[in-house]
């Protein structure tokens, strides 16, 4: 499979046609691909919500635009609610020398598009799986 700038462009498109203002392409090629690998369209103002991946890290690159990568401290509060506290923020771009980060299996984080047109890789390990209720905020 050829993602030429036309398969990048009509991406943007549908995530700025999309309410959440994102749109992601699945890039496995059968059913029984277990892997997780797409390319996800992100506007500035889609809400990611701060979340882990108990079970493997995570490889984000961007392909188009520039992101803010932020990760967290999640504790407990006095009431038992999950507060996060921002801990390092990278900002990673399309052509930078490092458009590249990996995301440590169980770490909080969020990524934000910092300009319309963003387009991020994102791979991870095993079958796709909703986040259950312990792995996001």
């Amino acid at each position: 499979m050829k993602l030429d700038n036309t398969v990048l462009d009509n991406l943007i498109e549908q995530a700025k046609q999309n309410p959440r203002k994102r749109q992601n392409m699945d890039l496995r090629t059968t059913p029984e691909d277990n892997s997780q690998r797409m390319l996800n369209a992100m506007e500035p103002d889609t809400i990611v919500p701060i979340h882990r991946h108990k079970h493997s890290s995570e490889v984000l690159a961007v392909i188009r635009g520039r992101i803010c990568q932020n990760f967290y401290d999640v504790t407990l509060n006095e009431q038992g609610e999950r507060v996060a506290t921002l801990t390092e923020s990278l900002e990673i771009a399309a052509g930078d020398s490092c458009p590249i980060c990996i995301v440590p299996k169980g770490a909080w984080h969020k990524a934000e598009s910092l300009e319309t047109g963003t387009i991020i890789f994102e791979a991870k390990d095993g079958a796709y799986a909703p986040l259950t209720p312990d792995e996001i905020i």
